[in-house]
């Protein structure tokens, strides 16, 4: 089994925060969230304040795998980016690399065309971040503790069965 975690330190959660506050100015939207394919929150930004965060990111990921399921079944891999069309408030949601789901919500004093190019510019960013992290990742991996207890264990049995 492949274990494609990561682990963001705090250099890299300023810079992703800094790349969608970049993106919410330039687009004029409301909140932008970054959520993982899996429903966690990893970022937001924005008017955040009234909304349920936590529980939005974990629907909007189960509605991109409900999604990539209709996607399947048309002949498509995936669709990369969905919209949702309010009375007042939208929301453009649109994939960053292999993992995450970059999640803008905005009302009309933007377009959709303007919401689609800055998210555009953003994803792609955001997944530059992704790979060095995880690139950065195998360099700077600390030794784990199963392992340093697995290697203890070992050296312990080593000790009584020399005798």
């Amino acid at each position: 089994m492949v274990d494609d975690s990561l682990i963001l330190y705090e250099e890299e959660t300023s810079k992703i925060d800094a790349i969608i506050s970049k993106m919410l100015r330039s687009a004029e939207a409301k909140c932008g969230l970054l959520v993982d394919k899996d429903g966690h929150l990893i970022a937001r930004q924005g008017f955040t304040n009234s909304l349920d965060t936590t529980a939005l990111a974990a629907l909007l990921a189960g509605s991109f795998a409900s999604t990539r399921e209709i996607a399947r079944l048309v002949g498509e891999p995936e669709f990369s980016v969905l919209f949702h069309q309010g009375k007042k408030d939208h929301i453009h949601m649109s994939l960053v690399g292999e993992r995450s789901i970059l999640v803008v919500i905005f009302d009309d004093r933007t377009t959709i065309g303007m919401v689609r190019l800055y998210a555009k510019e953003t994803a792609l960013e955001l997944a530059q971040i992704f790979e060095e992290i995880s690139k950065n990742s195998n360099k700077k991996a600390p030794p784990s503790v199963t392992d340093d207890f697995a290697s203890k264990a070992q050296d312990k049995l080593d000790d009584i069965f020399q005798d």
